[in-house]
């Protein structure tokens, strides 16, 4: 059940921030902060008390309360904003990446994930980004995220499987998840540039 859940809210969030990312910047990412804080919160009670994902009633009250938290800052301040995106996406893309190597899930794809999105994350709050930039990283993420909903929902992977190496091994030996991928980029990145505001700077933007 914990997986159609997450594997549902992955699709509709993942397909709204990959086609949608930067127009309604300040709805959408609060939006996906929401998403974000829902995992990070349950999955800091899963790693605490060795429950599975999701499994128990702490697990969605804390995620809940997280999702909320991050949502309401998200929302209300741009660099709380824009560093949370540029860290989640950029721990997605970087985690995505090492997958399409074949690295075992282990801890170098963490380490990856959280290198490549404290380095986004770092440059988001000390520069005054370009919006195409998000345009670009939204559709990277939200690609990330639809095609693992996507992999949820028809039950090729687990909420489970994301803590072994079978991720990697299901998505090695299934290449139309990579061909799916690369639809949804490209389209995000059309989809966003053509309605794109006038401003050009992501702080104009939001």
């Amino acid at each position: 059940m914990s997986s159609i859940v997450i594997g549902i809210l992955a699709v509709a969030i993942g397909l709204l921030f990959c086609l949608r990312g930067v127009v309604a910047m300040r709805i959408v990412i609060a939006v996906w902060g929401a998403f974000v804080g829902l995992n990070l919160g349950a999955g800091i009670v899963s790693a605490l008390s060795g429950d599975g994902f999701l499994s128990t009633a702490l697990g969605w009250i804390v995620g809940i309360l997280v999702a909320v938290l991050f949502s309401v800052l998200a929302y209300l301040y741009y660099a709380v904003a824009v560093t949370l995106a540029m860290a989640s996406i950029g721990f997605a893309v970087g985690a995505a990446i090492m997958a399409a190597f074949g690295v075992t899930w282990n801890w170098v794809i963490i380490t990856v994930g959280v290198v490549v999105g404290i380095v986004l994350a770092v440059a988001a709050v000390s520069m005054n980004l370009p919006a195409i930039l998000l345009v670009v990283l939204g559709a990277l993420g939200g690609a990330t995220a639809t095609v693992g909903g996507l992999m949820l929902l028809t039950s090729t992977i687990e909420l489970e499987d994301f803590t072994r190496s079978t991720v990697t091994s299901t998505i090695g030996h299934d290449w139309w998840w990579y061909a799916i991928y690369l639809v949804l980029v490209i389209a995000g990145i059309v989809a966003q540039t053509r309605v794109l505001g006038r401003e050009s700077q992501l702080q104009q933007q939001w």
